[in-house]
């Protein structure tokens, strides 16, 4: 069994601030482990005061939830009690977030993490946690829950 390192998530987290240096955005971006748990959170000058809880809040969704925010829109969308109420059990740390900025990470076919991003837009925040999990060899494919077929991933719909 893989498991993240703190050296693994800073090197995210650097790769993610130049990303959005690059375009002109401050974001805060967190990683945690395969069970929501923080390893390393980090909110740079001129980031919102908020950012740095809303990007744990989609680290954790992406990890306990085994698959990224915007994978779960659709399912949020179609049953909001069920989700709302998720965040009401009592093992339940943080929020779900099923929105765009939330990633899985997954190595080796095996799910380790889960990467936020806030302060960006919503496409923003997802296409720099896409762009950095990528260039650092990690998976973006996620099999979609409930249905046949081939796996979900970037630009896929699921």
């Amino acid at each position: 069994m893989s498991s993240l390192t703190l050296a693994a998530a800073e090197e995210i987290i650097d790769a993610a601030h130049q990303r959005a240096q690059a375009i002109g955005k401050a974001v805060s971006v967190a990683v945690v482990d395969a069970g929501g748990f923080p390893i390393a959170i980090r909110r740079p000058d001129g980031a919102r005061p908020l950012t740095p809880d809303i990007a744990r809040a989609k680290a954790y969704t992406a990890a306990v939830m085994q698959r990224p925010g915007k994978m779960l829109k659709k399912w949020q969308e179609s049953q909001p009690v069920f989700f709302a109420q998720l965040s009401q059990l009592p093992g339940a740390a943080l929020p779900i977030m099923a929105t765009e900025g939330s990633m899985t990470i997954k190595k080796d076919g095996e799910i380790i993490g889960g990467l936020g991003i806030a302060g960006g837009t919503a496409d923003e925040d997802q296409r720099i946690a896409d762009e950095v999990l990528a260039s650092l060899g990690y998976e973006l494919e996620f099999a979609a829950w409930g249905v046949t077929g081939g796996p979900a991933g970037p630009g896929k719909d699921a």
